[in-house]
């Protein structure tokens, strides 16, 4: 039996708005994988590890993206807006979500 296999946050529906996608943008953010890789193929112990490493990476900040130093600030803003961008562009609409 096969190992179930994650599609990757740009093969995700409406544009990966998940906690899934969340944790590896997460990740790019805090520099644990490079921003080119989508994890796509990864087994789910592979973004379970990479949660933790995220989890861990923000622990000093209280995972608030406020507390983050203004590097990462930045860095977490311009990877959250793209991917809001890019849901928006395949059909995600956050007030649906609300009204289902």
């Amino acid at each position: 039996m096969s190992a179930k296999r994650y599609a990757g946050i740009h093969n995700e529906l409406q544009g990966g708005m998940t906690p899934t996608a969340n944790i590896i943008r997460d990740a790019w953010v805090f520099g644990l994988i490079p921003e080119e890789e989508t994890c796509e193929g990864w087994t789910v112990q592979g973004i379970d590890d990479l949660y933790d490493k995220v989890s861990a990476a923000w622990a000093p900040y209280g995972h608030l993206v406020s507390n983050l130093p203004a590097e990462l600030r930045e860095r977490h803003a311009r990877i959250y807006e793209a991917a809001v961008s890019r849901a928006r562009a395949a059909g995600w609409d956050p007030d649906r979500l609300e009204e289902d």
